[in-house]
């Protein structure tokens, strides 16, 4: 038998009462997993007993010497252009905001014309670079020249596709950039000049800092978008990935085991890239969310051990009849 309830101020309060939690029913994700699982099995079905893909090749020449040189290449392609990028787009965002009109300008042309042409054509441009300029100067203009330089010793292929991927990427991480850095409050940088910062101190101590994570998530979008577009470069002869399996298949006639071997690796180099921007992102977060997305691990975690919350109780809810 229950305790008598005192009375509070005239609000009697019931005892706790145990409150049984019905889940809700959620009858359409049962019906769309279904269907996507039937897909999944349609598609594995087609793949493992179409003949046509030679498995038995694809592993063949999954770790074949001419297929790590060229995934080699490729990730020092996409390393290289990517660091290019990054710095240059730094610098061009910085100019993009600067107060000087001829300064803001010119970072406009550049971005506009990078952004406004294939990056195909522009590898082609800097492959034929030396039909337009045979000799290279280095010296002070209009006055002292110091050195010639052969254009077609100087750009080889591999340079051509590293200058036209790193340039063309400097333009979108510009805009990236420039994005992150007018994320951050304005008063930010008024408290920074109150202090006597200079504009460059508040840059890389105060902006950069808390701009990085608006800047992060589009830039591991570029980067794995860098490694398939440096597939682009085989147009010029460079032997990266998918030159490499060109090479292969162009002998033996194995075309499609070839395009899978090449496309299984960039997958891979993909999902370790995601795996890693997934990472740096959780990291930058730590300020701005409550709480952390949970890591693949701890996902997998509570899907295989469920934690079931305890269902609130009705205790000391007012009566009706004494509710004033």
């Amino acid at each position: 038998m229950d305790a008598p309830v005192p009375d509070m101020g005239g609000l009697a309060f019931l005892p706790a009462e145990k409150v049984k939690a019905v889940p809700l029913r959620h009858p359409g994700r049962w019906v769309a997993a279904g269907l996507v699982a039937l897909v999944a099995a349609g598609v594995a079905f087609v793949l493992t007993t179409t003949p046509g893909f030679h498995w038995d090749i694809v592993f063949n020449f999954f770790t074949d010497r001419r297929i790590i040189n060229g995934l080699y290449l490729t990730l020092l392609l996409t390393a290289v252009a990517m660091a290019i990028g990054i710095v240059l787009g730094i610098v061009l965002a910085v100019m993009r905001l600067s107060p000087n009109p001829i300064v803001s300008g010119a970072a406009w042309v550049y971005i506009w014309f990078f952004r406004g042409t294939p990056v195909l054509v522009q590898i082609l441009l800097w492959y034929n670079v030396a039909s337009l300029f045979p000799n290279i100067t280095l010296g002070i203009p209009f006055t002292t020249v110091f050195t010639h330089l052969d254009a077609n010793t100087l750009i080889a292929p591999l340079t051509a596709g590293i200058l036209a991927l790193g340039l063309n990427e400097g333009a979108y991480m510009a805009e990236i950039v420039r994005a992150g850095i007018i994320s951050v409050a304005s008063g930010q940088t008024e408290a920074a000049q109150a202090l006597g910062m200079t504009r460059l101190q508040i840059m890389r101590r105060i902006v950069l800092p808390q701009a990085m994570r608006v800047i992060i998530p589009p830039t591991g979008n570029e980067t794995i978008s860098m490694l398939k577009t440096s597939s682009l470069v085989s147009v010029i002869a460079v032997t990266e990935l998918l030159y490499s399996a060109q090479l292969i298949y162009a002998v033996n006639f194995r075309t499609i085991p070839l395009l899978l071997t090449a496309s299984v690796w960039y997958l891979i180099c993909t999902s370790v890239l995601t795996a890693g921007q997934f990472y740096v992102e959780r990291r930058y977060a730590r300020g701005s969310s409550r709480e952390l997305p949970l890591t693949p691990l701890q996902r997998l975690r509570r899907l295989l051990i469920p934690t079931h919350s305890t269902p609130s109780t009705a205790a000391l809810l007012p009566s009706g009849r004494d509710r004033r």
